[in-house]
């Protein structure tokens, strides 16, 4: 089973559609309720309800997923002698729940060829497919927002500048941004200096850079100036931000809760710090992203 370790959890939504095809008559009576089994779609309903449940007892790699709603509607088409299958799946989960909703077609179809196949044999289950899916990273009414955005990473450590350390969160960050489509413009390295770090903000907010991560400085350390420096900066705060990658990483590890880690607005520009260790950088940043980008499209007085 693949990793989910490292995603959100978010609203899941998958919707599918199969067909049950049959003879002419077959369908007529279908629609007298004429059959040697009884109710049709009844009991493929609830089949489809049970299998749908049982998913990740059935495809080895599917991940148990809470199902918060299921629906399945079935639909007579005389002109194609065809029962058209439909369902709608929602869950509040970390993966999608597509296989759910594909399952419950599939079991349904099934069922109504078992209870067909007395009457009729050229039934034949086709088409079964996907028809959308929304939630999570793949979420193109989310990951639109990070499109043709720019952004600059701001190391902010003492014994990276030196020279003593090698920085890995400012490359972690910027890999992460690179794969939502965003231009990493520049990494910059400075000492956790007051002076530095706000010179160079200032500098960037003043180039209208759409996203400005520092990462360093958020801890309880005497050297920890990041967060004091921007949180004065800062023209307007974004709270919930920074609640979500505490959140984030408090599910991973009980150190998250004491990073100081903000998030707010200079200008056109947001302005996020995050932690300077690289795990704490990334769990951050996978907290956020590409959502954070929605800001630039607000703050353009471009609404929701």
């Amino acid at each position: 089973m693949n990793d989910i370790t490292g995603k959100r959890t978010t609203l899941r939504y998958a919707e599918a559609e199969g067909y049950v095809y049959c003879k002419a008559e077959t369908i007529q009576r279908v629609k007298a309720n004429d059959l040697p089994k009884g109710d049709l779609f009844g009991v493929a309903k609830a089949a489809a309800l049970l299998g749908s449940k049982k998913t990740s007892e059935l495809i080895p790699h599917c991940h148990p997923v809470p199902i918060d709603s299921f629906l399945i509607k079935f639909e007579i088409l005389e002109e194609k002698n065809a029962i058209r299958i439909q369902t709608e799946a929602k869950s509040i989960g970390k993966t999608g729940i597509e296989m759910e909703a594909l399952t419950g077609v599939t079991v349904a179809a099934l069922v109504i060829y078992d209870l067909l196949k007395p009457i009729d044999k050229e039934i034949e289950i086709s088409s079964v497919r996907l028809l959308e899916k929304k939630g999570g990273k793949t979420d193109s009414q989310i990951a639109k927002f990070a499109a043709g955005s720019n952004a600059k990473i701001l190391v902010c450590s003492d014994s990276c500048f030196s020279g003593k350390k090698e920085d890995g969160s400012g490359k972690v960050i910027s890999e992460l941004l690179s794969q939502e489509g965003v231009e990493v413009l520049e990494i910059k390295i400075v000492p956790d200096e007051p002076t530095e770090i706000q010179k160079t903000i200032t500098l960037w907010t003043a180039e209208k850079i759409d996203l400005i991560v520092t990462t360093g400085g958020t801890g309880l350390g005497p050297r920890d100036n990041t967060t004091d420096t921007i949180k004065q900066m800062l023209e307007q705060d974004l709270p919930g931000v920074a609640e979500v990658m505490r959140s984030f990483g408090q599910d991973r590890t009980p150190f998250a809760m004491l990073s100081r880690s903000l998030a707010g607005r200079i200008g056109k520009s947001l302005v996020v710090s995050v932690p300077g260790s690289s795990n704490g950088a990334k769990e951050s940043m996978t907290a956020i992203l590409p959502a954070i980008f929605h800001a630039k499209k607000m703050m353009r007085g471009e609404g929701h």
